[in-house]
């Protein structure tokens, strides 16, 4: 037992070439560990409060800078949506009825006022027109027998009457000359008188030869067709024969004169004028807008609908712009300029007082003294404004945080409003702002 022991404590050496050991390195891994936790900390906790944050739909604020020199000041008032529609619009009839024989238009064919556009078969007509002729040629020559014999019987009055009065005929043979002398006469008249009725029944029929032509009431473009060779026509219309209406053959229009037939409520009424400018949007082309004014305001109004029918012309049409389209249209206020030269007729129109009109109450500025430009115009969408205390607000972001700050407001402007304090062009406020915002808080902004 002692010997074993003895051994292995023989065995027992210190290894004095091994590597010391480093008890420092795991307080020094701790360290790095705890650092790096302080250095991200801050970071981690922004960015957990960022996931935390609402998330909202931002939009920013809209500068409008109206002009002085007739330009538009883009300020929309109104949007109504409508119909391409030709002002001078017209389905072409007939005015007898009939087959027709000949065509001479299609979709899109130009025709100009008087062109015959289809014919409808005559023959019954034409035949009708010679037998008139021949009935005004034939009364012409009884004319002219007529006349040879009246001649002749004014000759023997003539002689009837030198014989009586050398007593050598009776009074007899004389009255018998004279009434036969009027009698002459008045087949004469007679003759005459019938060959202005050949003649007249001559051009009835010649006119109604002419009704069997379709002729174009103006110059425009065909843009539908309603009928084919062939087929009966009536200006009433034909049983059976539904797509054509009072018996018309085609539809054309002046497409050099489109405007938009819309509707408007009898509340927004009041916001347009006649002459007020707009933009016109068509379906078909949404990248591209038309410049339109408003021609007409209905008298009437439609009371079961509380509408009122517009009318607004498209001052710049192309051939792109096809009747039937849909189309919107935005009403703009006028300028400052056409705004000014209202007041300016209006006041042309008062009358002056005072020795030279210098105090006159219509005295209008001198010439060459133009409107003023007008202040930079705000706009922010309707959806930003918010109640607080019964006074409008709006949330601001910036730097990722929302602040509440209160506004004072103008007029409406369809899906916007005009902001008269309290905000600055290109800010972004947030749009249906929810109920959990905190004023300064942060806020996730959708889409960033």
């Amino acid at each position: 037992m002692s010997v074993r022991s003895e051994t292995d404590l023989s065995q027992l050496r210190i290894d004095r070439d091994a590597a010391p050991r480093r008890r420092w390195l795991p307080w020094a891994a701790l360290g790095v560990v705890v650092a790096a936790g302080i250095a991200v900390y801050p970071k981690a906790r922004a960015l957990l409060d960022e996931r935390r944050a609402p998330e909202v739909e931002v939009a920013r604020t809209a500068q409008v800078i109206p002009t002085s020199r007739g330009g538009s000041a883009h300020l929309p008032v109104l949007v109504a949506s409508g119909y391409v529609i030709a002002r001078k619009s017209s389905d072409v009839g007939v005015k007898v009825g009939g087959r027709i024989q000949t065509l001479d238009f299609e979709e899109g064919t130009r025709v100009r006022v008087g062109q015959i556009m289809a014919r409808l078969e005559h023959a019954d007509l034409d035949a009708q027109l010679a037998a008139a002729v021949a009935g005004v040629a034939e009364a012409e020559t009884q004319l002219a027998q007529t006349i040879a014999t009246r001649d002749e019987d004014l000759r023997q009055l003539e002689r009837q009457r030198a014989l009586a009065r050398d007593g050598i005929t009776t009074n007899q043979a004389l009255t018998g000359a004279e009434a036969t002398a009027q009698v002459s006469v008045s087949r004469v008249r007679t003759t005459e008188a019938s060959i202005v009725s050949a003649r007249a029944r001559v051009r009835v029929i010649e006119e109604s030869i002419e009704n069997t032509n379709v002729r174009a009431p103006f110059n425009g473009v065909v843009i539908k067709k309603r009928a084919e060779v062939g087929e009966t026509v009536s200006p009433f219309g034909v049983a059976g024969q539904s797509t054509r209406e009072g018996g018309a053959i085609a539809t054309i229009a002046d497409l050099r004169e489109l405007e938009v037939q819309t509707e408007v409520s009898e509340n927004s009424l009041a916001r347009l004028e006649r002459g007020m400018p707009a933009t016109v949007k068509l379906q078909a082309y949404q990248a591209r807008s038309f410049s339109g004014r408003l021609r007409e305001i209905f008298p009437s109004a439609d009371r079961a609908k509380a509408i009122v029918e517009v009318r607004v012309s498209i001052l710049d049409p192309d051939a792109d712009v096809k009747p039937e389209m849909t189309a919107s249209v935005t009403f703009e206020e006028p300028s400052a300029l056409q705004q000014a030269q209202g007041r300016s007729r209006q006041g042309q129109r008062m009358p002056a007082s005072g020795q030279n009109g210098a105090n006159a109450p219509g005295k209008v500025v001198a010439r060459g003294a133009g409107p003023t430009a007008q202040a930079p115009i705000v706009l922010v969408s309707k959806r930003a404004v918010t109640e607080r205390d019964g006074q409008p607000a709006v949330w601001v972001v910036s730097n990722g945080r929302a602040s509440r700050r209160s506004v004072a407001l103008g007029p409406d402007r369809i899906d916007q409003v005009e902001v008269r304090s309290g905000l600055s062009p290109g800010e972004a406020v947030v749009l249906n702002p929810p109920a959990d915002l905190a004023d300064g808080g942060r806020v996730r902004v959708k889409g960033s």
